[in-house]
């Protein structure tokens, strides 16, 4: 294991040195990791040949030998008519090549990449570790504020949280319509393939149980060759690159595990038009949910992390919610904090629900008042929220305890109210909170106070942008008093 753990991390710096030095010249991170991913599975095919006497899967002409010996502007050409070619395959390879496209067009550090995969044997790799570096890699592409790649990313330690209490089983099918770089999938499949050693259960795990989706092709590959790496999908992915929410599902599942993107729909994306959906709306957020609770098997389980909002909001959110406590049993919503997410100030929840009964009870776990999590300082750890996990009991939720009491523990985190509580609430609104807040002040650290203040000062010049833009509608002797109106609404 030490020696295992050793050869991760050396190759994993190794891979990382070479993306700083690339980085100099202009080829971002996320582009050096789609290179470094097409590159390494042309490797790893030359490898599948010579090492166990396999078939090639790469059409001939285009594979790793044909680029091992170029240099100069032969091998830029070789390189690109290989990424073309293997964008049009209809299987696993198409996949990880949807709509791939050089991004390093200096043949010397093309070279480097190249150079630098053919010195290991990857195919020989323990899949753990392999795996292992390329998770390690896509983390850290995500901590990179540059590269936008955060919004991919959900913290490892909320993701093993949300699927030990999720509990999939093996020969069960799980979901993520959103699913990013494939966190949630890996973390299921972990959790199922300890479960059995039966070959036909192990065969549906790697190959049926699993399904996700996203709508950027870049991320389509890297969750694909993410999830290759672990030994699932090895003959056709399990990611497709599609948005989920343009069609109703094609099947219904057992459990879905997801981080719906926060914020509007990409400019460009085609608008909803879902017949099947309980209300038509314009917030992602609440239409993720919506296809989320139509995507489920009756007794199928989800775990979603949204925004504060959907708890809140008015018109369609209260639609939704309520259908959510009258159809589907929304047993218990997890508060979380500020400061685990790489876009700053993000508040989020995670809800989770079964499909198939009618709410009676919401239990409540409040890690967010009072708690102080910063990426660089004290990034939340698996092991903060194993008070949550002992209190969700996910063995037999019916043996739940309040830790929360009005006279004793007025600042328990596990708290329970009824349905009927729920729906007497204005806009039958699940933001609720109970202990009061203390004044202890968050330690960021520089880099983060920064971000916070350049996040706050773009708040500010959209909001002037939008005033200027609603001045500009109206002549200069409007009625100021209209205007003012016209700005609140």
């Amino acid at each position: 294991m030490a020696k295992s753990n050793s050869n991760e991390q050396g190759l994993t710096k190794k891979v990382w040195t070479l993306a700083t030095t690339l980085a100099g010249q202009g080829i971002g991170f996320t582009d050096y990791i789609t290179q470094l991913t097409y590159l390494l599975f042309l490797k790893m095919d030359d490898e599948n040949v010579k090492l166990l006497d396999e078939e090639s899967a790469i059409p001939e002409g285009y594979r790793w030998e044909n680029l091992i010996e170029l240099d100069g502007l032969d091998l830029i050409g070789q390189y690109e008519n290989t990424l073309k070619i293997l964008s049009e395959q209809d299987n696993l390879i198409g996949t990880i090549y949807t709509k791939a496209q050089n991004k390093i067009d200096k043949p010397v550090y093309l070279k480097k990449v190249i150079t630098m995969i053919n010195e290991e044997q990857w195919l020989i790799m323990d899949g753990d570790v392999k795996g292992a570096i390329y998770e390690s890699i896509l983390e850290k592409n995500g901590q990179d504020k540059k590269s936008g790649a955060g919004q991919y990313f959900t913290p490892r330690s909320l993701i093993s949280a949300m699927v030990d209490v999720t509990r999939p089983q093996i020969g069960e099918t799980v979901c993520d319509p959103a699913c990013g770089t494939g966190g949630f999938l890996l973390a299921a499949y972990d959790y199922m393939k300890k479960q059995s050693q039966d070959k036909g259960k192990r065969d549906f795990l790697r190959n049926k149980a699993l399904h996700g989706s996203d709508n950027t092709p870049l991320v389509v590959t890297l969750a694909s060759m993410n999830l290759y790496l672990h030994g699932v999908g090895t003959d056709r992915s399990p990611i497709i690159c599609q948005d989920s929410l343009e069609k109703e599902p094609d099947i219904l599942v057992n459990v879905i595990l997801a981080n719906p993107p926060f914020g509007t729909r990409p400019s460009g994306s085609v608008d909803i038009n879902r017949s099947d959906f309980y209300v038509e709306t314009k917030n992602n957020q609440l239409n993720f949910l919506q296809h989320i609770m139509l995507s489920l098997k009756t007794g199928g389980r989800a775990a979603v992390v949204l925004p504060d909002n959907v708890l809140f909001e008015g018109g369609a959110g209260e639609v939704i919610r309520k259908k959510l406590l009258s159809e589907f049993n929304l047993h218990t919503i997890l508060r979380l904090p500020t400061g685990i997410f790489y876009a700053q100030g993000v508040k989020a929840n995670v809800l989770f629900f079964t499909k198939g009964s009618r709410t009676k009870d919401i239990w409540f776990y409040d890690y967010r008042t009072d708690v102080k999590h910063t990426l660089a300082t004290n990034p939340m750890q698996r092991h903060h929220l194993d008070d949550f996990v002992s209190c969700y009991h996910a063995e037999d939720i019916n043996a739940r305890v309040e830790t929360y009491n009005a006279e004793d523990n007025p600042n328990g985190r596990w708290r329970k109210y009824t349905c009927d509580e729920i729906i007497t609430r204005d806009k039958t609104s699940l933001d609720v909170s109970w202990i009061k807040q203390g004044g202890d002040e968050v330690d960021y650290s520089l880099s983060e106070l920064i971000d916070i203040l350049k996040e706050k000062s773009d708040n500010i010049s959209k909001a002037v942008a939008e005033l200027q833009k609603l001045m500009a509608d109206y002549s200069e002797d409007s009625n100021p008093i209209l205007i003012f109106y016209s700005l609140r609404s």
